[in-house]
């Protein structure tokens, strides 16, 4: 095993190259002059070309990229374009937010998504089966801005039982801090608890046609502990590669639904810096959102080897 991790995080070297690579050239060639937006359209263009000098913009774009991966390489990030901030402590700050969105997201998708599919395999073929699968393309339909604005009218406005927008960070209070969350979590959640109840679905449906399974039938076990400890595990394998997958796809919704409900985090950074056009501080952002996702994805594939042992690297 521990060989198995070292190949697989020296695999990811050439990976982040590559993502870095495409990444870098890819905000180069969007349209404008990041000196326009930083000195505004009165702007000489004398001072704008001493900017672009400071900034290194007259530089061949492969020394560019050149001192941004060596930056990288010694820990440095750069600084950003507007306010001349360190970059690792701009996300630093930004990250928290978002990590917590997140993990709240993904628990409330586990919580609703395993069960629902566990009751969808159990129910198969019932008005019961037929209902969570209609909520489950529902909420795959759904565009996330969407959602948002739903839960913002419902919840926030109609209701009022939920803050419609807003953050407070955990540290200055714990529960004000939950209650703005909830709403974002189910708008990112909801995607992935769909996906994940439809696999359940499906992996517990093929899990019932094996040998093993109809042993433990015929041994006399009862309903539940058949599902529960024999073919709920098995199942959950496959599931937990989806839900790995899904991962890449709730790190980008956060990019939307933080700017929907004004979470600083690093959809909203990532956003900003866009329209701002401070690419210093989007390549940062995107690549440790690159970084984030590979290594859940790396952690997936040891988790396997956990719920079944019968998998060896």
């Amino acid at each position: 095993m521990t060989g198995y991790l070292i190949r697989r995080l020296l695999q990811l070297v050439p990976v982040v190259l590559i993502v870095s690579m495409v990444l870098f050239i890819l905000l180069r060639l969007m349209p404008g002059d990041p000196t326009v937006d930083i000195l505004g359209q009165e702007a000489s263009a004398a001072d704008r070309a001493a900017l672009r000098a400071d900034l290194g913009l007259d530089a061949p774009l492969w020394k560019q990229f050149a001192e941004w991966i060596g930056g990288i390489a010694h820990g440095d990030l750069g600084a950003s374009w507007l306010t001349g901030e360190n970059i690792g402590s701009v996300l630093g700050e930004r990250l928290s937010a978002t990590v917590e969105l997140g993990l709240i997201a993904l628990l409330f998708a586990l919580l609703v998504g395993i069960p629902a599919g566990v009751l969808m395999a159990v129910k198969r073929r019932t008005p019961t089966d037929t209902a969570l699968n209609s909520a489950g393309l529902l909420a795959l339909s759904a565009p996330h801005f969407y959602l948002a604005a739903l839960l913002i009218l419902v919840f926030g406005l109609w209701l009022r039982v939920l803050p419609p927008s807003g953050f407070v960070p955990f540290t200055e209070d714990p529960v004000e801090n939950l209650r703005h969350m909830v709403l974002p979590a189910i708008t990112i959640g909801s995607t992935i608890a769909a996906v994940t109840m439809r696999q359940t679905r499906a992996a517990l449906l093929a899990a019932f046609n094996e040998d093993y399974i109809r042993t433990a039938q015929a041994s006399g076990l009862s309903r539940r502990r058949i599902v529960g400890v024999y073919a709920l595990r098995n199942a959950v394998v496959p599931v937990v590669t989806v839900v790995a997958l899904q991962i890449g796809a709730l790190m980008s919704a956060t990019v939307v639904t933080e700017t929907v409900f004004t979470i600083p985090g690093m959809g909203t950074l990532i956003v900003n810096g866009i329209f701002s056009r401070d690419l210093p501080v989007v390549q940062g952002a995107v690549l440790m959102v690159v970084v984030f996702v590979l290594l859940v994805n790396l952690l997936a594939d040891l988790i396997y080897a956990w719920l079944d042992p019968r998998i060896t690297y």
